[in-house]
């Protein structure tokens, strides 16, 4: 049996950093977890060199990077995406898809299939995000107004009957339809999550009656306090802070939301109900300064300046162009977040919202060894993916 054994590292868990810490793994899993001096008799032996050793960062929302996009519809989108991501870290990922017609949805979900029997050496699959297309037009962002529309039960339907690799599925809770659409894909183990939405809070917590849990991208394309009628309604934005049942994701690409705005998130909510998300875009990864976001066939074209993508016309953001590394960063130097809080929002709460904990998401024995080494500054020196090293810098 193929071992690897990590020397000289700092361990990081949900609770503390342990120096000094030795990791042995064996095949696809971690078997052992010790301080104590250990027999490197058979194994590959890498040197952490007082590094951190983390568990691999799991992005729970992200379209593409590296060049492509999910929504491009080919395996070699998809695992050029995984192989992109995974040499800043992450592990393991959740493709999600555009605002699109019916037949490119499906498309798409038949390519996920192909690509991850054959991904070997990129970020894990763990299933499919559908972003869409159950949205508020006023609050579509740079989702394409185009394909945006109502739910249709003969429409979801086909789809979840099409595909057992759904996760999550994001929509627009106040719509006409979504809270029957939302109590249906729970019913087959799918996520509801509530985005791209004008939601009161009083629909809120309707939603959350009807199975929604988690929140997509907070604060962007979304309601916060509104007027109508002279009365105040507190929005999603408030019904996130407020609701403890709700976890909520965040892009911490350092363009989204500004340092207070991770500070009060941060504050409210705690590590153990945010997940840090790229919602990456085909850019990530690389020094395009114009790209397209969707797929290469009908997609938006789009700018990228101040490390971000923007539509042409700068009315809005079109996701980002960030890494898993980055997003730690940035919360521990914008957000002034511990260390051990910042891995865990980008390892451990991905991994419980996405019901993979159990094998995901810390080191433990027992677990897939989905380990990665950075230094103080997160730059990224090894990555180890269900014991197959993938990148080794050191």
């Amino acid at each position: 049996m193929e071992k690897t054994l990590i020397v000289n590292g700092r361990l990081i868990t949900p609770y503390r950093i342990i120096d000094s810490c030795s990791i042995m793994i064996e095949a696809s899993k971690i078997t052992v977890i010790t301080q104590d001096k250990m027999d490197t008799s058979g194994c590959r032996v890498i040197d952490a060199q007082g590094y951190y050793v983390s568990p691999g960062f799991i992005d729970i929302h992200l379209h593409g990077g590296g060049g492509h996009d999910f929504m491009d519809g080919t395996v070699d989108a998809f695992l050029g995406i995984a192989r992109i991501h995974a040499e800043h870290g992450t592990t393991a990922m959740v493709p999600t898809t555009l605002t699109a017609e019916l037949d490119d949805l499906l498309h798409t979900l038949i390519v996920y299939d192909e690509a991850n029997k054959v991904n070997q050496q990129g970020s894990q699959f763990l299933g499919m995000h559908i972003e869409g297309p159950y949205f508020a037009l006023n609050q579509k962002g740079a989702q394409d107004p185009r394909y945006i529309r109502l739910p249709q039960r003969s429409e979801y339907e086909k789809i979840v009957n099409h595909s057992k690799n759904i996760l999550r599925w994001s929509a627009a809770p106040e719509m006409a339809g979504v809270l029957e659409f939302a109590r249906y894909i729970g019913s087959h183990d799918i996520l509801p999550c509530i985005a791209h939405s004008d939601a009161t809070s009083e629909e809120v917590v309707q939603a959350m009656e009807a199975g929604f849990t988690h929140v997509t991208h907070l604060y962007s394309a979304m309601s916060g306090v509104m007027r109508r009628h002279a009365y105040r309604y507190a929005g999603i934005i408030e019904s996130a802070f407020l609701y403890d049942q709700l976890t909520v994701e965040v892009i911490a690409d350092g363009s989204h939301l500004p340092a207070s705005l991770l500070q009060l998130i941060y504050k409210i909510k705690g590590p153990s109900s945010i997940a840090l998300i790229t919602d990456a875009m085909r850019a990530a990864g690389t020094d395009a300064r114009v790209s397209t976001l969707g797929s290469l066939k009908d997609g938006l074209q789009v700018i990228v300046e101040d490390g971000v993508a923007k539509l042409p016309d700068r009315s809005s953001f079109a996701g980002s162009v960030a890494t898993a590394d980055v997003l730690v960063r940035n919360m521990i130097r914008m957000g002034g977040v511990p260390l051990v809080h910042a891995v865990q929002m980008m390892t451990t709460t991905p991994a419980q919202i996405s019901k993979v904990y159990a094998s995901k998401g810390s080191l433990s024995l027992g677990k897939d060894a989905d380990v990665i080494i950075f230094d103080e500054d997160i730059n990224i020196k090894s990555t180890i993916i269900n014991g197959k090293i993938i990148k080794n810098d050191l």
